[in-house]
């Protein structure tokens, strides 16, 4: 489990931000890393992670904001606080937000580890169930699995993201600009090469696509069953 989970950091001290990234990373984890709320967006616009590690007290957005944003736009990515604030009502305010846990500082990394595992174990019973259908094929979010009629379609790095996002806002017409990795050199012209090998995966004509259509000018939607 540990390996396959993929860890987005939000926090604005750059030492802490630094040794958490290398402890985890060194715990088998992915790990990615923002120093506030606004970078942590964009990596959401174009990556799924498996948990947020999130500072309440940050400049700009705070993490209390950032929680309820989420939660109200019925994204239930997994949020483990951290906080100086360690009273009691602090706490409550930051499980009341959304959050998942809370974790006064400083801690234990050791803590802190079996808290993200216990976090990541939760999360996966009911996850397992996640599953997405269009046509013949079957998609498992946690997994990132891709089955199409019940046999195991391998998929590349990328074009696993690309999927995830896809599921997760299907319907809705994704941009190019949304589907680009941030920090990657996607281009346009990449993205649209990701988009047709997806389709030869999952359509029945990957030239007349039923599902996974193009929005002219602007990008892509999926359509599910």
């Amino acid at each position: 489990m540990d390996g396959q989970a993929h860890i987005l950091i939000i926090d604005d001290d750059t030492r802490i931000r630094e040794l958490l990234q290398s402890y985890l990373t060194q715990s088998g984890f992915r790990v990615s890393a923002a120093g506030n709320a606004a970078t942590a967006r964009k990596l959401m616009q174009g990556m799924v992670f498996d948990l947020l590690i999130l500072d309440i007290m940050m400049p700009g957005e705070t993490g209390l904001e950032l929680t309820r944003s989420l939660r109200d736009s019925h994204n239930g990515v997994p949020i483990l606080m951290l906080s100086a604030l360690a009273e009691a009502d602090d706490r409550i305010a930051g499980l009341a937000s959304g959050s998942d846990d809370y974790l006064a500082k400083p801690f234990e990394p050791q803590e802190l580890l079996l808290r993200i595992r216990s976090i990541l174990k939760r999360n996966s019973r009911t996850a397992t169930t996640r599953q997405a259908r269009f046509g013949d094929c079957e998609f498992n979010l946690q997994r990132g699995e891709l089955r199409r009629a019940g046999d195991v379609i391998r998929l590349t790095t990328r074009e696993r993201e690309l999927l995830r996002l896809l599921v997760q806002r299907a319907g809705q017409t994704v941009s190019r600009f949304d589907l680009a990795m941030p920090g990657s050199e996607d281009s346009p012209r990449s993205i649209d090469v990701h988009i047709n090998r997806l389709r030869r995966k999952i359509e029945p004509d990957p030239s007349v696509p039923v599902y996974l259509q193009t929005v002219r000018g602007v990008g892509y939607t999926l359509h599910l069953d």
